[in-house]
């Protein structure tokens, strides 16, 4: 058989407003602001909701009844529950819907979107079991398989996720770490007996998260045919071919102008009108097959720019001192008892604030760019160094 698993993520972050030197110690309101403003929480969900979460939800829920061999997994932020608790439950309650079809998984991760395993491993097993419990609270599941934030992962990861109980865990299938084997196998992380290794095929995703609607791609516009007819070739070098992207792929980062809901609605039943082929999720495709090898990341590999590593969040100075300054709180901010106060420092570990920081150029540049509500990352520094400010005012009340 020949397998795509499907693997979709949902993250909004928490943003803190354009907040002030003036703001310290006179407001502790890091994160509401006016609709209309663009660090707006309440205004980018709903945007995006009508836009990305309720279209492509629709359509994932159309060919789960239309196709009972149709799988997708999903990773959804503790962030994005708590937003959507509050301005959209109507998405809440359909994906408690698709996960109790049988045909959705969802995967564990942490809660707030955080990158603490490199900082503070106590805070990321803490958010790691907060994100398991909101699960299971919410959609009566608990996590199985594993995706650290951004796929940030080495080594380490994986003989910790092993160690915690999970089958699997996903990573990117970088070719420096490769080489010439394919992703398109299953694979046992080195130093571990039992968990296994899904990687991205990143090429075959990016074509549809990122190429889809460039007119500049030499292969724009991307066919159902024609991607079915890669794909097929993709599969001479092993018969799992796992696509990784954003949620927001469809509607939001590829608007539905661009063709994108109609390519993904075709390409499920195309894809399943061979008998050969199926779709499986993450725990599926951990089963499919035993491991073609074991891979080793001694150096942590993400899915993030064109280096791959985590220079998107923490290799400049600012992003530096920001996470720095962060994690040397948290001692003292446990210690507080102030559970508005722990809620409002953990929010701060989202991976996006020093992602908004980042001075990179040219097409990475641009990318950051996109994806940040502040004029500039040193504007974003300056709101979030305040923000640490007035925390720290409030650690010693």
């Amino acid at each position: 058989m020949r397998s795509i698993c499907l693997y979709l993520h949902m993250h909004q972050p928490i943003r803190y407003r354009e907040y002030s030197v003036f703001d310290v110690s006179n407001s502790s309101n890091y994160f509401d602001c006016d609709y209309s403003e663009r660090q707006s929480n309440e205004r980018i969900f709903k945007k995006v909701a009508e836009k990305s979460y309720r279209p492509t939800l629709n359509l994932l829920e159309k060919n789960i009844k239309k196709h009972p061999s149709f799988r997708v997994s999903l990773s959804i932020t503790g962030t994005w529950l708590e937003q959507a608790e509050k301005w959209g439950p109507d998405l809440i309650a359909q994906i408690k819907r698709l996960v109790s079809s049988g045909q959705v998984e969802i995967l564990g991760e942490t809660y707030y979107h955080s990158l603490a395993f490199f900082y503070n491993l106590d805070e990321f097993n803490v958010q790691v079991d907060l994100h398991a419990d909101k699960i299971q609270q919410l959609f009566g599941v608990r996590p199985k398989v594993f995706r650290n934030t951004e796929l940030a992962y080495n080594d380490s990861l994986a003989k910790w996720a092993e160690d915690k109980g999970y089958r699997g865990i996903v990573a990117e299938g970088w070719d420096t770490i490769l080489g010439w084997r394919s992703p398109n196998h299953v694979y046992r992380p080195a130093g571990c007996k039992n968990i296994k290794l899904l990687l991205k095929n990143y090429r075959l995703s990016d074509d549809i998260a990122f190429r889809f609607s460039n007119h500049g791609w030499k292969e724009w516009p991307l066919t159902v045919p024609k991607y079915q007819h890669w794909l097929n070739m993709d599969c001479l070098r092993g018969n799992l071919v796992n696509l990784f992207m954003d949620f927001e792929t469809f509607g939001e980062h590829q608007w539905a102008d661009t063709g994108i809901f109609d390519f993904l609605d075709s390409f499920i039943s195309s894809w399943l009108s061979e008998y050969e082929n199926q779709f499986v999720t993450v725990s599926e495709a951990c089963n499919l097959m035993p491991p073609a090898d074991e891979i080793s990341m001694p150096e942590t590999v993400t899915w993030a720019d064109t280096e791959r590593d985590l220079s998107a969040w923490l290799s400049n100075s600012m992003q530096k001192s920001a996470m720095n300054d962060l994690y040397s709180m948290r001692g003292k901010i446990l210690a507080s008892g102030d559970e508005k106060l722990i809620s409002d420092w953990r929010i701060l570990t989202t991976s996006d604030h020093p992602y908004s920081m980042c001075t990179k150029y040219w097409n990475d540049g641009d990318v950051h760019a996109y994806f940040s509500a502040y004029a500039s990352p040193y504007e974003s520094y300056m709101y979030f160094m305040n923000v640490l400010r007035d925390i720290s005012y409030r650690i010693m009340k």
